[in-house]
């Protein structure tokens, strides 16, 4: 089964890295500036493009970063190596920062930050959801239907192809899982399992600090699990010793703007007033934004990622198991809280989005019931009607991810009317081909497909030839 870890890997990497998003959109280009200044000038504050982004925050007449830092700091590497290889620095644009030759220079370093942070990690989750998939149910078929269910057939995908964090907070949901699963497998010397998971769950942590609460759940699941274990205490030690590492750089990186390792960039926000109410725009979840991301035509979930109709029923048939049900639980548990959160966030719609943004982190438990799902289909109808959901839910995401993962508000019915019956029918595609090469963008998704489908077919033969 190597060879097929090893393809789903390159089929996730290059769907991931092959499309792109806008470089100048607010959220993602505020982190970018960030990562700039940290690289280039040492400093972390975004002064110098403060007129060109409306998320920001302000302290001592200053503009920094209102995020997170984790996803800056994993761009920092992208643009070290950028102006090394081209000897462009963003001091060279001062006089026309925001036109067209500074967009390129930003497009460059946002591409090759994606390629090596977000894209890198989706694949990588893929692999192991496969893995676990594979070692929970005996089916590599189950296995191929979560890994591809989750990494192509959710908006997973096209958050891939952007510096926001919450593609990369599922996908460190899905390592956690993993390396707890895997080092409870083990009679003994999983304390580098332990040290992983904590480490995934302390950097989601940085990447989106509301990661704890959903991560919470999941590290509590990982206790309870090992609480028959004779090395337990050092299992818990190690996790422990993860999560701290993990935040270190966020602690350096606040040092570094504030001078405190004890404050964040939420604190100082400018332009968004509700982020000053209840714990940074965390009220009572409310049953009526519950229903929009899930269900609802302009947010819902089910719209952008029909398959996931089939994890609550994967996900209860984990739970009739007694080897998988303390797993069944945890992972509804984190996905129900995810979800709450998005329903109590003030700014829950998210801006500029085609999908519910802030729900994603939810589709990494959510995955772990299409593996039970696929598994416990025994009719050949049934699979073969699964396998067309599975096929629709990816067709839907490469639109959004070459198209527009950042839908504008106001339509009624989003994925059809501000992306595929919009830009992606009109051949408005950002594809890896056609921004640096001078192809047309149809051109750029034509030749995705050559190389994707044959490799997604392989997948399918390889699988079902083990299967046999």
């Amino acid at each position: 089964m190597r060879g097929v870890r090893i393809l789903l890997f390159a089929l996730v990497w290059l769907s991931c890295v092959w499309f792109g998003s806008w470089e100048r959109n607010d959220n993602q280009a505020t982190r970018m500036y960030a990562a700039i200044g940290l690289v280039e000038r040492g400093d972390a504050s975004i002064d110098p493009y403060a007129t060109l982004t409306i998320d920001k925050a302000m302290f001592g007449g200053r503009t920094y970063l209102d995020k997170p830092p984790g996803m800056t700091l994993m761009a920092l590497p992208a643009v070290w190596i950028a102006d090394r290889v081209t000897g462009d620095r963003a001091s060279h644009y001062d006089s026309a920062i925001g036109g067209y030759d500074f967009d390129r220079y930003l497009r460059l370093r946002v591409r090759l930050a994606v390629a090596m942070g977000p894209a890198l990690l989706t694949a990588l989750a893929a692999v192991l959801l496969f893995d676990l998939s594979v070692g929970l149910s005996g089916s590599a078929g189950a296995g191929l239907f979560a890994a591809l269910g989750y990494a192509l057939g959710t908006p997973v995908w096209g958050w891939s192809t952007t510096l926001l964090g919450h593609a990369v907070v599922a996908d460190l949901y899905v390592v956690a899982i993993w390396a707890v699963w895997r080092g409870l497998s083990l009679p003994r010397g999983a304390s580098g399992h332990a040290l992983l998971a904590g480490v995934a769950l302390g950097w989601a942590v940085v990447v989106e600090h509301q990661a704890v609460l959903a991560g919470a759940v999941l590290a509590l699941w990982a206790a309870w699990a090992a609480r028959e274990r004779a090395d337990r205490g050092w299992l818990i030690g190690a996790a422990l010793i993860g999560g701290v590492i993990a935040l270190v750089p966020f602690a350096t990186y606040n040092l570094v703007a504030f001078g405190t390792p004890f404050r964040i960039g939420y604190a100082g926000v400018v332009g968004w007033e509700g982020m000053h109410q209840g714990l940074f725009g965390l009220g009572m979840p409310r049953v009526s934004v519950l229903r929009e991301v899930t269900i609802g035509a302009r947010y819902g979930l089910i719209w952008v990622a029909p398959v996931l109709v089939l994890a609550p029923y994967g996900l209860w048939m984990w739970g009739q198991r007694p080897r998988t049900r303390s797993l069944a639980v945890a992972a509804a548990l984190a996905a129900i809280v995810v979800l709450l959160v998005n329903a109590a966030y003030v700014y829950w719609q998210g801006g500029n989005t085609t999908g519910p943004r802030f729900a994603i982190p939810a589709v990494a438990p959510l995955a772990l019931g299409l593996a039970a799902a696929w598994a416990h289909a025994g009719d050949r109808g049934i699979r073969i009607g699964m396998a067309a959901l599975l096929a629709l839910s990816i067709a839907i995401n490469a639109a959004i991810a070459s198209a527009e993962i950042f839908a504008p508000p106001g339509s009624a019915f989003p994925v059809w009317q501000a992306v595929i019956a919009g830009p992606f029918a009109d051949g408005v595609l950002r594809t890896m081909p056609s921004e640096w090469f001078g192809w047309s963008p149809w051109a750029g998704f034509r030749w995705w497909c050559s190389l994707a489908l044959p490799m997604l077919g392989w997948l399918v033969w390889r699988v079902r030839r083990v299967q046999a």
